[in-house]
């Protein structure tokens, strides 16, 4: 098995350890940065127990800009990793955020697309193991299989009971990048009868052979759709690492998008969070100069 950690991922990796073990960083001080937090994020109060690990969550949503008058509409629901990042750039790890409000907000008024965002935050010093789906001698405990029980047992039915949604799996989706990605990726191993979708950003394959192992062993649902994004400035083996999954991967509806000069950065992750929307929900992309993004290849992905 390789444990080894592309250079470049190495660098981004340290930063997002740092970072997150001082997560109200950025709330502190005076350099403390403005919330660009949109009207339809809003922060729940309660914290959330998580089973097994003797910790709590906080949960942050967005709630798009019908939700309030149209009181019988229901809604397709996107759940998300390192919340802290994805709609605020005060509580942004690294001072820019995914700007997921500003893209759906975008989508319900140029397409008539709506969605609510479930965003679980990090846990600062925790995230690594929280979102490890399998161990990694370098790196300690995996508690992935415990973080997505949480999700699947105790945030699903809190935002099913909470708010209106459209619970069952053709509308419910994951997206997360980096570890989150991994995470994501494992959810559809593990509760192919609950996600439907999902959007896997950088995903970090370094970490664990068992992602190709497991995928090999207890293939997707076939009618899956599933987004795959890796940048070509990631590291020398993340797109070889992610090409290597492809073929793994047996899911019909699969595409995968290489942006040649991305990133492993939430500025890169922003740009393609519109793009994987409207593949996996079937919309007209916002950018309509750029070309959709097609079905991959058989032969454009390397064994």
């Amino acid at each position: 098995m390789r444990f080894d950690l592309p250079a470049t991922i190495l660098v981004a990796f340290a930063a997002a350890l740092a970072a997150c073990t001082t997560p109200h960083a950025a709330a502190a001080g005076p350099a403390a940065r403005a919330s660009t937090a949109g009207p339809g994020v809003h922060v729940l109060q309660e914290r959330l127990a998580m089973p097994g690990l003797g910790r709590e969550r906080t949960l942050r949503l967005y709630l798009p800009p019908s939700y309030e008058r149209a009181p019988a509409r229901r809604y397709p629901v996107i759940y998300m990793h390192d919340a802290q990042n994805l709609f605020d750039e005060a509580t942004s790890s690294f001072g820019s955020e995914w700007g997921v409000d500003e893209t759906l907000d975008a989508f319900a008024r140029t397409r008539g697309f709506e969605a609510i965002v479930v965003g679980i935050d990090h846990g600062g010093d925790e995230r690594l193991h929280e979102l490890a789906p399998w161990p990694n001698p370098k790196y300690g405990p995996a508690q992935g299989r415990a973080y997505l029980a949480f999700v699947v047992d105790v945030v699903k039915p809190y935002v099913d009971a909470h708010y209106r949604t459209l619970p069952d799996r053709a509308n419910t989706t994951m997206v997360g990048s980096s570890l989150g990605a991994l995470v994501t990726h494992d959810a559809l191993l593990r509760y192919p009868q609950v996600f439907g979708k999902a959007a896997i950003f950088s995903p970090s394959y370094w970490f664990s052979d068992e992602a190709y192992a497991q995928t090999r062993a207890h293939p997707w649902p076939a009618d899956a759709r599933v987004y795959f994004y890796i940048g070509g400035r990631e590291g020398d083996e993340s797109v070889p690492d992610v090409q290597r999954m492809m073929p793994l991967v047996t899911a019909r509806a699969v595409t995968l998008h290489i942006e040649p000069q991305g990133r492993h950065d939430e500025r890169a992750w922003r740009a393609e969070f519109p793009r994987a929307v409207a593949w996996l929900f079937g919309v007209r992309p916002l950018d309509a100069t750029r070309p959709e993004t097609s079905p991959l290849p058989s032969a454009s992905a390397p064994s």
